[in-house]
């Protein structure tokens, strides 16, 4: 017959292994054992147990092994002048689930996840993962290397943990997970990647969206998605020599030429934010790369060479915080700010951008083309600033937008009138929307059979104006 402690530490195991989180308590009730047996039991599991919180109100739970390892997973973050700051550690907990503490480098959390307990991958890890045109070229690399499935979009959990944890340098915002990515990054600042200068850029250009088609594929921009690739140029004047790059197909098609008057329509309306409303934008420019368009955008989360700047999408704030997984910003703005998460002057601030969508015909307007940026904590204090918009990004009439089998359809513009609770919004968006429609009606880089749309369209605006203003 097993002694009573021998049985006690096999019930421990069990209740700590598939049900996570358990006070001594609680596992002494299991066990039928003493709290002090317990502690003792616990103990003698060391660092393969997390303990959250002190005293009697401590809770346990053990870690879960990724890839054979069980221990934490440092966070690191770069600051704004390009300096490495640790930030503690992620700890992925058994069965699921992990443990980090964003609210300790101001990351905005509510009551539930105050303590740093979360379901899944705490919610800034879905931004830093790789998605998109750009992420599934990651993921093809990685692929192999790495041994995770080459769509970056069937990831488990654990599968996102190690990718960013090995090779996650360079991700959206300002962590980096892992020692492996973070000794890339110092690499990189060490033996920093050249610049591309003004006499290289059509070459490199040419080259880098070669690659990116060779790689995915969609040249087109088949599916609705603009392929892109990333770069380092010289640019006077910026804050950042970052960039991100989306181009169009080279094969003259009317679906490419859609597509190249699309890049130069964002172009356009990112114009239009920063000279009309009290909103900031991406910094972009075009450029005609052999028969390609290219709409070349700063990221604002990069500043300087080195610099980083945190960056959190209404996506992901959903997804940890309220769960909906759609619906109009401005509605999901508000109920975050219900919650305490995000400062209620926003509200007033994403009503404007959701109707300067409207009303340039943007049918994408999903969660992810909304993001939040905010100062981290400075020295000792753990305390950041209020989120702020980030600059508006990913803004043009997708309405327009060929079909995945090449096909351009005829669309009508119909401008959205808005309840009269958001009519001042709105009044603010239709001055940007005008300047918007104008400015796209005699640009000589769209082409002639869209700058007509873009007239027509002025017009039915224009039409609609007296309804509300």
């Amino acid at each position: 017959m097993r002694p009573r402690n021998s049985i006690a530490r096999i019930q421990v195991d069990h209740r700590l292994r598939y049900q996570g989180f358990a006070s001594a308590a609680d596992l002494a009730a299991v066990a039928g054992v003493s709290v002090p047996t317990v502690l003792r039991i616990v103990q003698a599991y060391g660092d393969d147990v997390v303990r959250l919180g002190i005293t009697k109100g401590a809770r346990y739970a053990f870690r879960r092994p990724l890839r054979g390892h069980s221990t934490p997973i440092p966070v690191y973050w770069v600051n704004e002048r390009g300096q490495g700051v640790s930030g503690g550690a992620l700890h992925l907990l058994a069965p699921e689930g992990s443990f980090f503490a964003l609210g300790s480098l101001g990351f905005p959390v509510d009551v539930e996840h105050a303590e740093g307990v979360w379901a899944g991958l705490p919610y800034v890890l879905h931004d830093m993962r790789p998605q998109g045109y750009l992420g599934r070229s990651f993921a093809r690399k990685a692929a192999v290397e790495l041994e995770v499935p080459s769509d970056p979009d069937s990831w488990s959990d654990d599968q996102v943990a190690y990718v960013l944890s090995r090779r996650g340098a360079d991700t959206s915002g300002h962590l980096i997970i892992g020692d492996e990515a973070y000794a890339l990054w110092l690499r990189s600042v060490s033996v920093p990647e050249p610049a591309i200068t003004a006499g290289q850029l059509d070459a490199e250009y040419r080259r880098l969206a070669s690659e990116s088609v060779a790689l995915i594929g969609g040249g087109s921009s088949a599916g609705g998605e603009f392929p892109k690739f990333t770069a380092k140029r010289e640019l006077k004047g910026s804050t950042t020599p970052h960039v991100i790059v989306k181009f169009s197909g080279e094969d003259g098609s009317g679906a490419v030429q859609r597509w190249a008057d699309l890049l130069v329509c964002e172009h356009l309306a990112l114009e239009a934010i920063r000279k009309h409303v009290p909103l900031q934008a991406a910094c972009s420019r075009v450029l005609q790369v052999g028969s390609r368009t290219c709409l070349e955008v700063e990221r604002f989360d990069r500043q300087g060479e080195f610099g980083r700047l945190p960056l959190i999408s209404l996506s992901s704030l959903d997804a940890a915080l309220l769960g909906k997984g759609s619906g109009r910003w401005p509605d999901l703005v508000a109920q975050l700010a219900k919650l305490g998460m995000l400062p209620e002057t926003l509200e007033f601030a994403t009503q404007i951008l959701w109707w300067i969508g409207q009303l340039i015909g943007n049918t994408d307007m999903h969660l992810g083309n909304l993001s939040f940026q905010f100062d981290p904590p400075a020295g000792s204090d753990t305390k950041a600033s209020a989120l702020r918009l980030s600059p508006a990004y990913d803004m043009l009439p997708m309405m327009y937008a060929p079909l995945s089998g090449g096909e351009v359809p005829v669309r009508q513009f119909i401008p959205s009138l808005p309840l009269p609770r958001e009519a001042e919004a709105w009044k603010v968006a239709y001055v940007a929307a005008i300047a918007f429609w104008e400015s796209a009606g005699v640009d000589s880089r769209i082409s002639a059979s869209f700058r007509q749309i873009c007239l027509e369209n002025l017009a039915q605006l224009q039409r609609v104006r007296p309804a509300v203003l």
